[in-house]
């Protein structure tokens, strides 16, 4: 038989190796589940009363938008609190997407049946274009470091970007949301679902921890704001026609003039 003394070190050596496995666990999931990418470094919000006011308020609303963004994104990885609903984000995320809405507005715009429905497709087709754009422009002028996914996929290693500010998912589900609430949608239950849609766009980039709070509040209100500008510059059909027409007419009477040319200089 065992002596205590022997009994009490074996329990206190279970003990210990317990609990460095279970810190060892945290560590790897702490890794593989970071909130920002291994190249990125932490933002700096440290002040000093020294500074002017408007910096400090301004440091204080960052940190704030930091923290609050970091407890949003329960989806960043498999590993988070939420993350086994994480492929249904996904999902959510990849239909917010630019490239399915624009191929799917060409081929809604070349399989028209009536004029009405490809004059709407056509404005829509260049809304969207309008849309990545300016969040390209505004993309590149802030430069802001994007939160890092924490389980890359190949959607997130095709299309995800490097700059976070602002969300194209973003300004692109309430542009859209208001372009068919205003175009094409007439019933309350419609409406209640494009709305729907739209907020469920936008807070999936911050489940999946793609972007700051922040970053999705000025994508919406950016988008927002970017129907009133396609409103207002609206293509109608009948101004596109003239407008191919005259281009043709112009390219017809350039050709035209440059045969006439040809034959004075072979009758000279």
């Amino acid at each position: 038989m065992s002596s205590p003394a022997s009994r009490r070190n074996s329990c206190r050596a279970a003990v210990c190796g317990s609990r460095a496995s279970s810190d060892c666990h945290n560590r790897r999931r702490s890794s593989s589940c970071s909130y920002f990418s291994s190249g990125a470094q932490p933002e700096d919000f440290s002040v000093s009363l020294s500074q002017p006011i408007f910096t400090i308020t301004l440091r204080f609303l960052l940190a704030i938008d930091l923290w609050l963004s970091k407890q949003l994104g329960v989806c960043a990885c498999e590993e988070s609190a939420w993350g086994s609903i994480r492929p249904l984000v996904r999902l959510v995320e990849f239909s917010g997407h630019g490239i399915p809405w624009i191929i799917g507005t060409v081929y809604t715009l070349l399989r028209g049946e009536s004029v009405e429905e490809q004059e709407i497709m056509l404005n829509l087709a260049l809304a969207l274009i309008l849309d990545l754009l300016l969040v390209r422009v505004v993309k590149t002028v802030v430069r802001r470091r994007r939160p890092s996914q924490n389980r890359s996929d190949i959607l997130s290693a095709f299309f995800v970007e490097r700059y976070s500010f602002p969300s194209g998912h973003a300004s692109r589900a309430a542009m859209c949301a208001r372009f068919f609430l205003a175009q094409l949608v007439d019933t309350a239950s419609m409406r209640v679902l494009v709305v729907g849609w739209a907020a469920l766009v936008s807070l999936s980039r911050l489940l999946l921890a793609r972007h700051y709070v922040t970053d999705v509040g000025f994508g919406l209100a950016m988008g927002y704001c970017q129907y009133s500008l396609v409103e207002r510059l609206w293509v109608t059909w009948d101004c596109l026609q003239d407008l191919l027409f005259m281009r043709l007419r112009e390219r017809l009477n350039r050709a035209y003039s440059g045969l006439w040319m040809v034959d004075w200089k072979h009758l000279g």
